[in-house]
Order: structure tokens, then sequence, then C-alpha cells
């Protein structure tokens, strides 16, 4: 395959020639995300779905320039400011990490946030309601979905008096998640081990540190390297038979027992329909934050029956979806 069929193949409309663009008038927009593009599909589904209903097919009538960190935060400030020397319109910046170096990047470009934890508290947005600046977005509530999540698992589990909480010390929101992971474990009688990975062997290295202390159970934090850790992760839980609680239905999907968390796919159509209507002209400062209401509760029957578990009627009852 030759090298241009290639990258058109892995950017879409983002291997456009310049001139060609200019030509044409199309609007071209920014896509920042710390992770690889092989942990993106249902981010990516999402906001171009949020797109076309907004008017914009990419390779149509848009072009995406699309920047990976491959899961090295250090590049981040260097993609961000690529795209803004392109002079992109808007710039969708997924995760934290993202966002933070779009926003350091620049001050004019609009920034449309796929998930930020408490904008208000790190200076993304003056207020919830009217954001005031040139950043707007979703918020994905991390912190308190932990705390639930927690829950959650120990009503799947309850005479285990021990969770393990794999967090990545890299994520910014990562003291302020756990903080409430271990006031919600307080309140429950529960134990929480604290485990920190940001690579992949420290997550081989805390599944060594959940078997030796016999914990028996784990908490996985949303992050975006263990987004694109799906495989790794439910491999691992699977081998040493802890009963994990992750954030997302990809996880359950690809085996894992329990997800409680936001729809990455609904939640990237919101962050599409947003960066459609600032291309037609509204302003960032405008538009209010959007808050995650809707949130999927998604259990793998199949899973559950390997480690030996029954689930409660209550959790069969709540949940949005049982993958048999």
């Amino acid at each position: 395959m030759k090298r241009r069929e290639f990258i058109t193949l892995v950017g879409g409309a983002a291997a456009w020639p310049l001139a060609a663009r200019a030509q044409q008038a199309v609007p071209v927009i920014g896509y920042l995300n710390n992770a690889s593009p092989e942990s993106d599909a249902s981010r990516l589904t999402g906001l171009r779905r949020g797109l076309s209903q907004t008017g914009y097919v990419e390779g149509r009538n848009l072009v995406i320039e699309y920047r990976w960190a491959g899961n090295q935060a250090d590049r981040l400030p260097a993609l961000a400011a690529d795209l803004v020397q392109l002079q992109v319109a808007v710039i969708v910046s997924a995760g934290m990490v993202s966002t933070l170096a779009a926003k350091a990047a620049t001050t004019s470009i609009p920034i449309v946030f796929g998930v930020a934890n408490d904008p208000v508290q790190f200076g993304l947005v003056a207020t919830l309601n009217r954001p005031g600046g040139n950043l707007t977005g979703f918020n994905a509530f991390s912190a308190e979905l932990g705390a639930k999540a927690l829950a959650l698992l120990h009503e799947l589990v309850p005479s285990i008096a021990t969770i393990g909480f794999l967090e990545n010390p890299n994520n910014p929101v990562f003291e302020l998640t756990t903080r409430d992971v271990l006031a919600a474990a307080s309140a429950i009688g529960v134990k929480v081990q604290i485990l920190k990975a940001g690579t992949d062997r420290e997550i081989d290295a805390a599944f060594v540190s959940l078997v030796q202390a016999r914990t028996g159970a784990l908490l996985v934090g949303n992050d975006a390297f263990f987004n694109s850790r799906i495989e790794q992760l439910v491999a691992l839980a699977a081998r040493h038979a802890i009963p994990t609680m992750y954030t997302f239905r990809e996880f359950v999907v690809a085996g894992g027992l329990i997800s409680y968390g936001s729809s990455l796919i609904e939640t990237y159509r919101e962050v599409g329909l947003y960066t459609g209507r600032i291309l037609k002209g509204e302003k960032p400062a405008d538009l209010p934050v959007i808050q995650a209401t809707k949130l999927e509760l998604i259990i793998n029957l199949k899973t559950a029956r390997a480690l030996g578990l029954q689930i409660p009627d209550r959790l069969l009852a709540l949940a949005d979806e049982v993958i048999e």
C-alpha cells in the first residue's frame, strides 16, 4: 500500500492537500487525544454522529486533523500547538490531560472537551451554565462516579473486605477521585488498596500486588490510558479471577464483569453536536457544560458465571444491559 493511501485510511479527510481544502472552503477541526487510534473507535463513532446531525460529514464538507499522543502525555503540548498553527476552527479534546494541553495552547480557538471532571475547579470554565471563555464540553463527574461504582461493586461482592482501586497517578484528577473513593469505602465499611499504574508494566505489577495482598475485587478508575488497555485489563482480571468494575461498556463487551458510567458514543455525540453548533457560529462561552445524565450499568453474565458469582436480583433489575 502506498503511503498516501495508508494516511488516507487512518486519517480520512485529514490527508487532503491544504490547497484543496482552501479552494473548497471546507472547515477544519482538530482532534486531540492522549491515547492511540485503535482505542478511539467509540469516541469517533459518537463524534462523527453528532457532527452529521448538525450537517457536517467528514470527507464531504469537513476535515478532521487527528493528533494522538500514544499515551505519552509530554507530547500533547506540541500536538496542541500544531493544531493551533494550522488555525483549525475548533479543537475537540478527549480527556482532562488533552484538554489542559489544548487550553494552554490557545485562548482564542474554541475547544470542546470530551470528558472533564469538575471543569470549574480545574479552571476550564467560569461556571457550568456560562463557561465564559473558549472552552465548553462534557462533565463526566468521574470522582462521584468512582464512589458510586465502588458501592455497586461492594453490593455485587458483599463478603469481600478489601477492594483494590486502580488509578493513573498522571491523571490530573487522581487525588480528587482517590479522595472520593476512600470516603465512599469508609461509609460502606470496606478497606481500599490504592494501586497506581501509568504504564503496561505497572498494570501487570498492580495485579501482582492484588494477588499477594489477597484483595478480593478491583475498581478501575476512569482514565484514558486504561481505556486504551481494555484487553490487557480484562485478561488480567480473568487470569487472576478478580471481580472487576470498569467505567465503560467497552470493557464488558470485551469480557469484563461489570461497568458503570456514561456511554462513550453518546458522550462524544454530544461533543459533535456542540462542535457543529460552534462551526455554525455559536460561541463556547454561551454553551453550558453538558452534564452526564444517562449512566449505564452493564453486566456480563458469562463472566460472572466463570467467576462463580451470583448477580443480585437488584443489580440485574438496575442493569441497562445484560450480556449473556
